[in-house]
């Protein structure tokens, strides 16, 4: 894999780090909930979800 490659997936983490941060998560703790989940719920598994997808096409996309 590319050095280039390599950092798109450490900006992916640093992105990672920061929308899991407390301040962040919390912006979405409210009593809202979508088909009976907490906000909160469905914030933090579609960001892992979207982390993961993004993830898998980096490192498919590019694998060298």
């Amino acid at each position: 894999m590319k050095k280039r490659h390599e950092q798109k997936l450490v900006i992916l983490s640093i992105g990672l780090m920061m929308a899991f941060s407390i301040p962040i998560s919390l912006l979405f703790n409210s009593e809202k909930s979508i088909f009976g989940y907490p906000m909160i719920l469905i914030y933090l598994f579609a960001v892992w979800m979207i982390s993961i997808i993004i993830s898998f096409v980096i490192v498919k996309k590019y694998d060298e």
